[in-house]
């Protein structure tokens, strides 16, 4: 498959999301870009769970990803289930910025219905039942979703230096 930015492009639907500086920032400043927000619907495709992040990423008003939408029936779920980087179609393109910055599809139909079982189980047993459409419990996923991947960003940097030293003691006993 080619994306709508010329390279070759496998969708991203199974794992979560990249673990990378970017992505945490692109989360944390989705929620509190929400939090401020008094244009929060669940139901505008520009305004809702995934309309906000994709606003962080693409820099499109809500209007115009709610506009872009509309070419097509469905929700954020539809539109993900009928995503083709290849159609040309202008969901599509917002779609694959998100995809290409390291988002998986699965990441985005999760984030619509805050159902990602990897998220939700770091909050304590009597907080895991989040409200999709309540704009608080929203910004409090993207938070703990975004010190997850921090955690594992921050997990591949401790290991480097060991890995390097590892590799250096081993590679010198061998001489």
């Amino acid at each position: 498959m080619v994306n709508s930015f010329g390279k070759g492009l496998k969708p991203n639907r199974l794992q979560m999301a990249k673990a990378t500086f970017e992505i945490v920032i692109a989360l944390r400043m989705t929620a509190d870009h929400l939090q401020r927000s008094a244009s929060y619907q669940w139901g505008h495709m520009g305004s809702c769970n995934c309309g906000f992040l994709a606003q962080q990423i693409t820099l499109l008003t809500r209007e115009e990803i709610h506009r872009r939408a509309m070419e097509r029936s469905g929700d954020w779920s539809d539109q993900l289930n009928d995503y083709c980087p290849a159609s040309g179609s202008r969901i599509d393109w917002v779609i694959g910025r998100l995809v290409e910055v390291g988002f998986s599809i699965d990441d985005l139909r999760h984030l619509e219905r805050l159902s990602d079982p990897a998220i939700l189980r770091t909050f304590p047993p009597g907080q895991r039942y989040l409200r999709h459409n309540i704009k608080s419990d929203v910004v409090l996923y993207l938070r703990r979703w975004a010190s997850l991947l921090e955690d594992k960003v921050l997990e591949k940097m401790e290991l480097l230096p060991h890995t390097f030293e590892h590799f250096t003691n081993h590679r010198f006993a061998n001489d």
